[in-house]
């Protein structure tokens, strides 16, 4: 069984940054595309962003083009979101995901195998 633990969640001001980690026990990460979503209150879970297994490939939602990138470090088993320019609207639990067809980098919750906790992000002044 495969366990996804995110961190690195926070408080943060508007404009500021925080960088998010799913490190992965129990299988390698290597064969799987990894997906974040956000779940805001009140409000559905959206995708933000993912990436194939090599990391050759990656798609975002456009509210975070140019602000969030999403990597992978497969040798360490985990994957990263690096969140810059935060704003108030992307105050949400952050959760990663995995998809065993790990050569495509879909946004639909559904493909997604096995989903982390979650980590709460808020962005406050």
């Amino acid at each position: 069984q495969v366990q996804l633990v995110e961190s690195g969640g926070g408080l943060v001001q508007p404009g500021g940054s925080l960088r998010l980690s799913c490190a992965a026990s129990g299988r390698t990460l290597s064969s799987y595309t990894i997906g974040w979503f956000r779940q805001a209150p009140g409000k559905e879970r959206e995708f933000i962003a993912s990436i194939n297994r090599s990391g050759g490939s990656t798609y975002y939602t456009d509210s975070v083009k140019g602000r969030f990138t999403i990597s992978r470090d497969n040798a360490k088993n985990t994957g990263y979101l690096q969140m810059n320019n935060l704003k108030p609207e992307d105050t949400a639990v952050y959760y990663c995901a995995i998809d065993r067809i790990g050569t495509r980098t879909t946004q639909k919750e559904n493909l997604y195998d096995y989903w982390g906790q979650g980590t709460q992000v808020t962005v406050s002044s």
